[in-house]
């Protein structure tokens, strides 16, 4: 970034940066082990530079201005770049092809992300991967911010600029303890269980999931009755398992728990749990090319 004759460097970058996430100099200055006056003054030396005021002083709190609220956005972007590309260049030098960041919910891992894998290992076993567990909003933000190169989600929209592919299609099941009275003879449908309480997912884990559910249960003519939410299916199947409630969860997350609770398969109704990845349409990290051809090409997830 430069003005005229002047360069901003990547220390006021990483100064701005602290401030606008504390708004408080000086524990912006404790976490940047710096005195509170040197940080003032790169501060002030950066809005000289860009010749428009960053922050907003007085007594009592510290505020961001328009613009400062604009280069937040920008400079988060680019610190994570570089400390990306850092990261890239590193392995590459090792004689690794590079480093695919990758996103998902607790369901992708059943299926979809191990095979994911053991294809990359077995292909392209110069690709590193590293995974993280995240809700679907935090996915789609961590893709925007250039922290993951794929996600794994169940949304049916996502913002410009994000591309979206469906990867597996399942069915949903309901999940009852072990000892419940209904089993695959005895259940007729789902109106048999209106009067239970329900264990869901947490709307903002996974709003479409919720939605679903919901319509599923509006679908046999009621509204369910939900007692908790989470957002780990053990949590959920260890709330049934002490029957606290029911749950209705997409039918491959039976498969990696051993408790005391039984699922019946839902087949017969309309919905479907869609799992599609994402990624940013304009993503510069090359190995991610190679992550998507498998996805793409070769892997055909279906029921």
């Amino acid at each position: 970034m430069i003005t005229e004759n002047y360069q901003i460097e990547l220390r006021h970058l990483t100064y701005f940066s602290m401030v606008a996430e504390e708004l408080h100099f000086r524990k912006a200055a404790e976490k940047l082990f710096i005195s509170q006056p040197g940080l003032s003054t790169q501060i002030k030396q950066m809005e000289e530079l860009l010749g428009t005021a960053l922050f907003i002083r007085d007594k009592k709190k510290v505020r961001l201005t328009p613009a400062g609220e604009f280069l937040k956005k920008e400079v988060g972007y680019l610190l994570n770049h570089l400390r990306n590309v850092k990261k890239q260049v590193k392995l590459i030098g090792e004689g690794q092809l590079g480093e695919i960041r990758i996103g998902f919910l607790g369901s992708a891992m059943q299926n979809v992300v191990p095979r994911l894998l053991l294809e990359l290992q077995q292909h392209y076993p110069g690709i590193h991967t590293s995974l993280e567990e995240l809700s679907n909003r935090s996915q789609v933000n961590a893709i925007l911010k250039d922290q993951l190169d794929l996600g794994f989600v169940r949304l049916a929209r996502v913002p410009k600029g994000i591309c979206l592919k469906p990867v597996f299609t399942d069915t949903f099941s309901l999940v009852l303890p072990k000892d419940h009275h209904l089993d695959h003879g005895r259940f007729k449908g789902m109106h048999q269980v209106a009067e239970e309480e329900f264990i869901l997912f947490s709307q903002d884990y996974s709003p479409l999931y919720y939605d679903t559910v919901i319509g599923i249960c509006q679908d046999a003519g009621f509204v369910p009755k939900v007692s908790h939410k989470s957002v780990h299916a053990q949590t959920i199947f260890t709330l049934v398992e002490n029957k606290l409630g029911i749950a209705i969860v997409p039918t491959s997350l039976q498969h990696g728990f051993q408790m005391d609770v039984k699922f019946i398969e839902l087949n017969k109704i309309g919905q479907r749990a869609v799992l599609s990845m994402i990624w940013k349409a304009d993503n510069r990290n090359p190995v991610l090319h190679y992550g998507l051809k498998l996805l793409l090409d070769k892997l055909k997830y279906r029921n």
